[in-house]
């Protein structure tokens, strides 16, 4: 049919002698069988009368037992089916091959293979197969349709018969599974191979990127027990702005202001919150209030902020080799990020001795830089900070750390996932110096649980601790007067 998409004939390998035993999927027609052999004729009957016995029935199969036996043998027939394509197909020329063209040449050997291997299916079991081959060719095999489901934010494998996606701030088992370990092995190597990785016995563990910006980490036996562990946190192509947070309920219309005017007038941020708890998601729509003539700078481990102003300049640090060469450190792009003049540094995540030149930047003329941190508290993302000074090997007394620190950074933002699986923005907190040893901060907005539906979810609300801010006057003098009563507290009902 297409030509250009198969190997020479002489290339290609003969089908695999265990294919005619695939038998047909229920609901398609059977292969011709064979003629029996006549049964022997019965024995006479005995003189004495037979008792009389009761007749039992088999139990019939379930139909989630149908279910899984018609997976398994779809998945029989797409794993042959797969090595045939494999033999057939020019993969060189698959690059630059159309979807449509790749698709009928996929269809056209799938239906040649499948009438050698005297298998018939029906047309949406066809269906299926030929869209589940062309995911095997181009794509990332049975991950795929989740990567493509827009509801889907994690994708966390373990092991090749258990696959579970996180929907709404919730995880939930699918039925989407591998053939078995040395298939997830053959999809992960896909993935790392394709980003200049490796990963085996000896290299166990890989942190890559897909090619839509989404976030692969997984870790091979011997080191996972039980089989491959992959996790993907997806990239979302569609940016959230203030807007939509505060639709969402994220946060409240008077924080958006006050975190506008915080942003606008370049006081150092730190977002602070556990794992999926939306630290990039804020950091991204605070990102939108920074004016577009502002040189910014982004520094990350995997690159997954989206900024839309015009003059940004993105870095993304990078492991070793095998060799145990070649790496470059979130450190060492801050480093020299510091000697290509940006107005602004903004660094995905802080976790390391990085912390020492993100404070001395905030600290040295580049105002208004961003970050995030691993917290469950404003208190505790200070604590974190201490910590993580201490860590990268500097001796200074607690005193001038934490002097450091208090002149470095102005606001804290804490986000949290609750256990109903929403994303809230719980507390915006100020740092407003020294009082003796310690860093005194007071906060400006907290958000107040009320109880729960029946549903279990959360009810609550935004409120003002109807403490002024700190930087009142900043905010005037940059133009952002804001009205005193975005500080006042809702009164109780």
């Amino acid at each position: 049919m297409f030509s250009k998409y198969k190997k020479p004939a002489g290339a290609r390998k003969p089908a695999s002698p265990e294919a005619p035993k695939l038998a047909a999927i229920d609901g398609g027609a059977q292969a011709p069988a064979k003629p029996a052999a006549p049964a022997p004729k019965a024995a006479p009957a005995p003189t004495a009368k037979p008792r009389m016995v009761a007749e039992t029935k088999p139990a019939a199969p379930s139909p989630a037992d149908k279910e899984r036996k018609r997976r398994d043998r779809l998945m029989e027939i797409k794993v042959e089916l797969h090595k045939q394509l494999l033999d057939n197909l020019n993969l060189s020329a698959l690059e630059s091959a159309p979807e449509k063209e790749l698709r009928a040449e996929i269809q056209s050997i799938a239906a040649e293979v499948l009438s050698d291997m005297n298998v018939v299916l029906n047309r949406d079991e066809r269906q299926q197969l030929n869209s589940e081959l062309y995911d095997e060719v181009t794509g990332l095999g049975p991950l795929e349709p989740l990567l493509k489901d827009d509801d889907v934010n994690d994708i966390l494998v373990n092991g090749p018969k258990q696959i579970f996606v996180e929907r709404n701030g919730k995880l939930s088992l699918t039925d989407v599974t591998f053939k078995d370990e040395r298939h997830l092995l053959r999809i992960i190597d896909k993935i790392v191979s394709a980003v200049g990785r490796r990963v085996d016995e000896s290299n166990p563990s890989v942190d890559a990127r897909l090619a839509d910006g989404s976030r692969f980490n997984a870790m091979v036996p011997p080191i996972a027990v039980d089989g491959s562990l992959v996790s993907i946190r997806k990239f979302k192509k569609d940016k959230l702005g203030i807007d939509d947070l505060v639709k969402f309920g994220a946060f409240s219309e008077e924080m958006a202001a006050y975190l506008q005017a915080a942003v606008s007038t370049r006081l150092n941020v730190i977002v602070s919150g556990g794992t999926g708890s939306g630290k990039t998601t804020t950091l991204n729509a605070l990102s939108s209030f920074i004016d577009d003539s502002e040189r910014i700078l982004t520094i990350e481990d995997t690159a997954e902020l989206q900024l839309q102003q015009t003059h940004v300049g993105r870095m993304e640090s990078r492991p070793a080799n095998v060799e145990g060469k070649g790496a470059v450190s979130q450190r060492d792009c801050l480093k020299n990020a510091l000697r290509m003049r940006p107005d602004r540094i903004i660094v995905g995540e802080t976790r390391g001795e990085e912390v020492i030149d993100m404070l001395q930047a905030m600290n040295t003329g580049h105002d208004g830089s961003m970050t995030t941190i691993h917290a469950n508290s404003a208190r505790d993302a200070i604590s974190r900070l201490e910590n993580m000074v201490a860590m990268a090997g500097i001796e200074m007394p607690v005193k001038a750390i934490r002097s450091q620190i208090a002149s470095a950074v102005h606001l804290i933002v804490q986000a949290s996932r609750l256990q109903d699986g929403s994303r809230r923005m719980v507390s915006i907190t100020e740092i407003t110096g020294m009082e003796g040893d310690v860093i005194s901060m007071q906060e400006i907005f907290r958000y107040e649980r009320l109880g729960l539906t029946p549903e279990g979810k959360i009810i609550g609300r935004f409120n003002a601790t109807g403490v002024r801010s700190h930087y009142s006057e900043r905010f005037r003098q940059w133009g952002y007067d804001l009205p005193p009563s975005i500080f006042e507290p809702l009164v109780a009902e």
